[in-house]
């Protein structure tokens, strides 16, 4: 096997000045590879309102796509998801081997700085319909 494609097969990662870029590349020649790039370190909304964000979106979306398209683990969504569900914002169906989310789009924010809006206010903000 050559150096070249030994590396190809090694999962890999990259630092830039001002961007955090992480390549997977896996194994398998059908998926080449996946990239998750996030500018700045941080972000206005947190991983909660992402996942909320996305299950809104599609409610019967994989939880492993929510986790990419994010760039968290499948488990950190696990675990956001559990929250959500604990704290009344969503409600999950299971719907043969797949699970649908509905958002409780009337609650209101948690912080009293916002509470005066609602989940579906946050929605309506960032979703494209």
């Amino acid at each position: 096997m050559s150096k070249t494609q030994s590396t190809a097969r090694q999962k890999t990662a990259t630092k830039r000045v001002g961007k955090l870029t992480t390549a997977i590349t896996t194994k398998s020649s059908t998926r080449a590879s996946v990239l998750v790039e996030q500018t700045q370190g941080w972000t206005f909304l947190t991983n909660h309102s992402h996942v909320l964000i996305l299950l809104a979106q599609d409610q019967s979306v994989v939880l492993r796509e929510v986790a990419n398209r994010i760039g968290i683990t499948e488990r950190a969504v696990q675990r956001i998801i559990a929250d959500l569900e604990t704290g009344g914002f969503i409600e999950r169906e299971k719907i043969g081997r797949q699970n649908h989310y509905k958002i409780l789009i009337k609650k209101p924010l948690r912080h009293p700085i916002e509470s005066h809006r609602t989940i579906g206010d946050l929605i309506e903000l960032i979703c494209e319909q």
